[in-house]
Parts: C-alpha cells; sequence; structure tokens
C-alpha cells in the first residue's frame, strides 16, 4: 500500500490507513524545504529535511548541494528548527568556495569524503 499524506495547509497527517505502519523500521522518510544561494554567480541549493521517520543527525538538516553532488557533512547544518539548521549551515559554508564544498571526484567515485 503506498504512504500518501495529506499536504494541505502544511498537514502532514497521514490519510490512508496504516501510514507510517507502510514504512521500514529502518527507513527515513523526509519533507523538503528548498533554498538557493547564489554566491559569485554560481547557484547552490540547499535542502532542509525534516524527519517524518526514522533519525537524522537533528530534527532538522540543512545539506548543500550541487543537485547531484551533496556537499560534505562538515558544510551540513543541525539544527531544532528549520531557521536554525538553515543557519548552522550558513555560518559553516560563509567564507567556503563552493568547490570545497564538495567532495572531489575521485572521493565520489570511491563512496568516500575528502
Amino acid at each position: 500500500m503506498p504512504f500518501i499524506i495529506n499536504i494541505q495547509n502544511n498537514d502532514w497527517s497521514t490519510i490512508k490507513e496504516g501510514g507510517m505502519n507502510d514504512l521500514h523500521e529502518t527507513d527515513i522518510l523526509t519533507k523538503v524545504t528548498k533554498y538557493n544561494l547564489i554566491r559569485a554567480g554560481r547557484m547552490l541549493h540547499i535542502d532542509i529535511h525534516e524527519a517524518l521517520h526514522g533519525q537524522l543527525a537533528g530534527k532538522f538538516v540543512a545539506v548543500p548541494n550541487l543537485i547531484s553532488i551533496v556537499a560534505k557533512q562538515e558544510y551540513q547544518g543541525v539544527g531544532e528548527t528549520e531557521a536554525q539548521a538553515l543557519s548552522d549551515c550558513l555560518v559553516k559554508i560563509k567564507d567556503v568556495a563552493i568547490e570545497k564544498m564538495m567532495p572531489t571526484h575521485k572521493n565520489r567515485a570511491e563512496g568516500e569524503e575528502s
């Protein structure tokens, strides 16, 4: 049975019988809010993940990315609210070039962080 949620008026309650029971215990389901930061003529995306099911590093996690490339964990923000996670992320990336935030091509291929 698919997992269906009610997203009207920010009501994320389940609207189908079973709801969260349709997910595996180890699954993580997040609600994502997107921000875009334009720096030096380049677009950096920041996705704020709110855990609806499962555990993240915090209630909210802000993840800088270039769509298909996710920033190193050290540049990701964590907080008890969306605003705190975004603020934590922005503090961490303030003086960092976009290229430095991202894992190197070699490390991405090997599944490691640089």
